[in-house]
């Protein structure tokens, strides 16, 4: 593998606040690395420094030559009134190409990235959608080396799928900001975490997350029973200086020099160990004992003139993890406003426990004043918050969710995503509550603190509402599983391995046939003196429409198989029929792009 770009002793420094200092590795071709760190570490800044965005202040970047980098940014940005084809083929600009070039490569990455209408509005576009968009600008420009600063945050699962499948099939090289666990374990072949508990500011481990979770471990224990050793023999040390040890041989002077080295290298190792840290989390339920919190029985809801769901039905009881799984716009949230009592359904009955006490995990952080400082975000009314009937002051109760003391008065919306979602969590635990419903809670937390958020809500003996697409946080919480497709069903699943192969069978059969090229037809001759096509591009343009009509036979025959009942029960033969299906429907569509290929140069 060769060398795409290095960082040699990179620092950056914000106000009085250091992010990183002497940073320096390399990325090598055909590396898929996932990149972690504790929130405010410095990710997003680094990734920025490296797509040449932002400078630091010390060291340098060095960069294959001509390499192609690609950035996609967390905020996805587009030209106003920009169609998907022309964010695409603007990016190709500087390429040199020809229009009917350009509008290939875009129609190519458009059937990858799964765009069927070109003319359709950038800017119409959910959020998933317009991170798919972003994502395929950068992926038409074939590039050497992509940075993805938290590219799952906006994708449902099928659009996380989608992802991991394809920069897990990608030639070339990447390097992902993700706190996803699944992503990064199935994804990445290296991981390298930002963090000021390790001697050069981060550590970089070969290999699957849970191999870099491994080591990460071993070597945190290492640097800890360090940190024992070592104050061991400063303690002697100091004692040994107590008792006024003479310094006029040079031994006495080696050894208090000595001992001065170990002390400085114990104040570092305090210092790094203690970078390890957590927000400590800790949901208050009520002593409720009833068993029926919430009942819904026949529930449908039409939003839009588009049904979400219909003929639902549902018990919530006490210690019941209930995960909401579906694609974007499916009615998930909507769900969860009928259960708080914030929308109605249009048909069904819903029937709440007397006094049932429900609190929610806004996803758009509504609840969030922007321009109040974090002290009253944290704590209204006064210096103390009141937590399971004990006084704990404020600037303790901010230090528990890892906020330092300094930032006590700075606006909300100066934190970042990860800190406004601790300021939600924050706040929730001081309200005791039957149920508690979360949208979407992991968007822009650290693994740390996901990993604490899920102990807790594994802890917590009330109920649970969940939406959320980290399938690590469903695998290992959820007792029970709700899917909704947006196209009125919802249907309870035992665990997320049911949900995808359901999914993957629905999507197979009901994958619309692709619209077929004109019939085949004699080639069209070319004028004298006129070669738009080459002699073998002439013979593929004579054979390539035949290819389609095999291609589109074979993904038929495949639906055909798919639609079996006894296809759907026998969980080998579906997996074998939804590999073939992909390999038949990948080859039908670069068939297809190569066909528009070849019929532009041909017209052109």
């Amino acid at each position: 593998m060769s060398l795409l770009l290095s960082c040699r002793s990179i620092s950056k420094t914000f106000g009085v606040r250091t992010l990183f200092t002497g940073i320096s590795f390399g990325l090598q071709e055909g590396e898929h690395t996932g990149f972690i760190g504790p929130n405010g570490s410095g990710k997003t800044t680094l990734l920025r420094i490296l797509a040449g965005i932002e400078h630091s202040d010390d060291g340098e970047i060095e960069s294959r030559r001509s390499l192609v980098l690609g950035y996609v940014p967390q905020q996805d940005t587009f030209q106003p009134d920009a169609t998907v084809e022309q964010v695409l083929t603007n990016a190709l600009a500087d390429q040199g190409l020809e229009d009917h070039e350009r509008r290939a490569r875009a129609g190519i990455i458009m059937g990858k990235t799964g765009f069927t209408q070109k003319d359709q509005l950038a800017d119409s576009l959910s959020g998933g959608w317009r991170k798919r968009l972003a994502i395929a600008r950068e992926l038409v420009r074939n590039p050497d080396l992509l940075l993805l600063d938290e590219p799952t945050n906006h994708l449902d699962l099928d659009g996380i799928l989608w992802l991991e499948k394809l920069l897990g099939e990608a030639s070339f090289g990447c390097l992902v900001v993700s706190h996803d666990r699944y992503f990064l374990e199935n994804l990445a072949n290296r991981v390298i975490e930002l963090n000021h508990a390790f001697p050069d500011g981060y550590f970089s481990i070969n290999g699957h997350y849970s191999d870099f979770l491994e080591k990460r471990e071993e070597f945190l224990t290492n640097q800890a029973s360090r940190q024992v050793a070592v104050a061991s023999r400063v303690r002697r040390e100091i004692e040994w200086l107590k008792r006024g040890a003479k310094a006029r041989t040079t031994k006495a002077k080696g050894r208090i020099e000595a001992a001065h080295e170990m002390m400085d290298e114990l104040a570092e190792l305090k210092i790094r160990n203690a970078q390890d840290r957590s927000i400590t989390i800790d949901f208050s339920a009520t002593d409720r004992q009833t068993r029926k919190l919430l009942v819904a029985k026949n529930l449908s809801k039409t939003l839009g003139g588009r049904l979400l769901f219909k003929d639902l039905n549902l018990l919530m009881s006490p210690g019941m993890k209930l995960g909401l799984l579906g694609p974007n716009g499916s009615g998930k949230t909507t769900l969860l406003r009928i259960f708080a009592g914030e929308l109605e359904a249009d048909a069904g009955l819903l029937k709440r426990a007397e006094g049932l006490r429900i609190i929610c995990f806004d996803q758009q952080r509504e609840q969030l004043d922007p321009n109040q400082s974090l002290r009253h975000a944290l704590s209204p009314k006064s210096d103390t918050v009141q937590y399971r009937g004990q006084a704990t002051h404020i600037s303790s109760w901010a230090k528990r969710f890892l906020f330092r003391v300094e930032q006590l008065d700075m606006p909300v919306a100066q934190l970042s995503g990860g800190e406004q979602a601790r300021v939600l969590i924050a706040r929730l635990m001081l309200q005791p509550a039957d149920l508690l419903m979360l949208d979407e809670p992991t968007n822009d937390l650290d693994i740390p603190t996901l990993e604490v958020l899920e102990e807790s809500l594994d802890d917590y003996p009330g109920a649970v509402v969940l939406v959320t697409h980290d399938r690590y946080l469903l695998d290992e919480l959820c007792t029970d599983l709700l899917g909704l497709d947006g196209k009125g069903n919802a249907t309870l699943y035992g665990d997320l391995s049911q949900w995808q192969r359901a999914e993957e069978a629905v999507r197979q059969t009901a994958t619309p046939k692709p619209t077929s090229p004109a019939p085949k037809r004699d080639p069209k001759p070319i004028p004298p003196g006129i070669k738009r096509l080459t002699w073998s591009e002439q013979r593929e343009w004579e054979q390539i429409e035949g290819k389609i009509m095999d291609a589109e036979s074979a993904v038929e025959s495949l639906q055909q198989q798919m639609a079996d009942p006894t296809v759907l029960a026998d969980r080998t033969k579906l997996d074998d029929c939804c590999r073939k299906m992909h390999d038949a429907q990948e080859l039908a569509r670069s068939l297809y792009a190569r066909w528009e290929y070849l019929e532009a140069k041909q017209r052109d």
